[in-house]
């Protein structure tokens, strides 16, 4: 009880939430429990602009234990999405499954004209994220990314910093670091773990689990260009608690005239999830989702900021969400939930684990188009 708790305050302080009084809800089928961001949308206040019809968890007693915290019914939840989506019928389904299963929601849902957010990442596999983008396409159903580093103000006020570049100038050095002391360590529940740290099921440790938003993030500072090159070294610091996967990475990205540095860890020993970006004036660095420190000349100084919290309906993934297929909002390619921009990076995340594994540098070219 209290690690949900905890989940639930690190992503609901960032939002400022208002009514939906002039649509009627989108109908949000959930696929799986297992991903314990799930709280995130079984604990969200009721707004008018969302309802949960359907919920797909074939592990009973997690539900149970889930309908009890947030108080709905098990009359909602089925043990397919196939019978899910018989039954309740929704507009959009959100993943909260295994990375390896983004590929079967979208497979099911795509054909049947249903749109998808997952959470981050897109896919477990270039491969699995390839068949996903063909289906989306050819089923033109919009699939969406959480990450929820999206939702931060502070990242959004660097953006528009970083795009006055009569004072900032170009982008020279990103640094990113996210993370915690570990999965297990921070005590995430035994469904989550299972799934988390193996190699297949998740598509890497920490690499995958927390590289996947320093990737994302750059993609969307660099406006959606690619890298020209990829190096990962990886590490496992603690073999005899995730014996299968690395607890350690660090990705390095090259651009024509900047750097990317990535450093995603299971080994930081308290949570972070900032970012500093160095231009060829001055820096911004974001300390959480709204504390920043700035700096436009080394003569003037830092300065400590707070970032206005975002409004909605760009405040949070599902309003977010329901926005884009009812059409207020439109996807730009390079945007951070976009399916594009997370093409890129799970090339980014798949060079990176044939950098580290051949220890050399990966061409972007060698990843094909």
């Amino acid at each position: 009880m209290k690690l949900i708790s905890a989940v639930l305050f690190i992503f609901l302080p960032f939002f400022s939430f208002s009514q939906n009084e002039t649509k009627p809800p989108l109908k949000i089928g959930v696929a799986g429990l297992v991903h314990t961001h799930v709280h995130w949308i079984l604990g969200r206040p009721d707004m008018g602009d969302i309802v949960i019809v359907g919920i797909a968890e074939p592990n009973r007693e997690l539900a149970r234990q889930y309908a009890e915290l947030h108080g709905f019914s098990m009359d909602i939840v089925f043990d397919s999405i196939e019978e899910m989506l018989q039954k309740t019928s929704p507009d959009a389904v959100t993943d909260f499954g295994m990375i390896y299963n983004h590929l079967k929601t979208v497979e099911i849902c795509a054909p049947k004209g249903i749109h998808v957010m997952v959470e981050k990442p897109l896919a477990a596999s270039l491969e699995h994220a390839s068949r996903m983008e063909r289906l989306a396409k050819k089923h033109n159903i919009h699939l969406l990314i959480n990450y929820e580093t999206t939702w931060y103000g502070s990242n959004h006020e660097a953006k528009r910093r970083i795009s006055e570049k009569n004072s900032f100038g170009d982008i020279r050095k990103i640094v990113i670091h996210d993370g915690h002391p570990g999965p297990i360590e921070i005590g995430c529940n035994i469904e989550f773990t299972e799934w988390l740290t193996d190699p297949v099921l998740n598509g890497g440790g920490a690499l995958t689990d927390f590289g996947c938003y320093g990737a994302n993030l750059s993609t969307w500072l660099m406006n959606g260009e690619p890298p020209l090159t990829v190096t990962a070294v990886t590490q496992q610091i603690k073999p005899d608690i995730y014996p299968k996967v690395e607890d350690e990475a660090t990705i390095i990205l090259t651009y024509p005239k900047a750097q990317a540095i990535l450093q995603a860890s299971w080994n930081w020993n308290y949570n972070r999830k900032d970012m500093e970006v160095y231009g060829e004036n001055g820096y911004v660095h974001t300390l959480n989702g709204l504390d920043m420190q700035t700096m436009r000349t080394e003569k003037e100084g830092s300065i400590d900021e707070k970032a206005a919290p975002l409004t909605y309906p760009c405040n949070d993934p599902f309003a977010y969400l329901a926005n884009v297929i009812n059409g207020t909002i439109n996807v730009a390619p390079s945007d951070l939930s976009a399916l594009q921009n997370n093409m890129t990076v799970v090339k980014i995340l798949e060079a990176a684990k044939i950098s580290a594994r051949e220890m050399r540098t990966v061409k972007w070219r060698e990843l094909g188009n």
